[in-house]
């Protein structure tokens, strides 16, 4: 008799924790695709299903387009022909930066030029037939009598009075 006891619990044990929540789970799970049975089957979604099919149709359709009209080619074609253009005007730019460059050369050559014949004329005085000799009055490094230079009579250099 002990042993029936034994098997049947005196009190019987209180549900877990842990199984109350798997229980909630069990219930939210049931619940959510409940609910989204329902959502599927409402007519909302359908409208945006078909419509989403129909946008994915038309993107389709549109690169499909643009595949047979071989734009991405024409724009490979433009983007060369672009490299072709540019590449052959910076030659030119090349060309005439060249030519500017050698102008300027020239032209500041020939300043040089002139700026050394011009110097070279004011070192050598012109010697003719009518040429004096000597210097002009004036002309030399020593001061011409009565221009201020020399001290004036009675002083010393300085000015000071004798």
């Amino acid at each position: 008799m002990e042993e029936a006891k034994k098997d049947e619990p005196i009190n019987p044990k209180e549900e877990s924790f842990i199984e109350k929540a798997k229980k909630l789970v069990d219930k939210a799970d049931d619940f959510i695709e409940e609910k989204a049975d329902q959502v599927r089957k409402s007519k909302a979604f359908g409208e945006v299903s078909e419509a989403l099919d129909k946008a994915e149709d038309f993107v389709e359709a549109q690169i499909e387009d643009i595949k047979q009209r071989g734009v991405k080619e024409k724009l490979s074609d433009l983007a060369d022909k672009a490299d072709d253009k540019a590449e052959e005007a910076l030659s030119r730019l090349k060309d005439l930066g060249k030519k500017v460059a050698n102008k300027t050369a020239d032209k500041l050559e020939d300043l040089a030029e002139s700026i050394k014949n011009k110097t070279k004329e004011d070192e050598i005085p012109a010697k003719g037939p009518e040429a004096p000799t000597g210097t002009a009055p004036g002309t030399g490094t020593e001061p011409a009598p009565g221009t201020g230079t020399e001290p004036a009579p009675g002083t010393t250099p300085g000015n000071k009075p004798v």
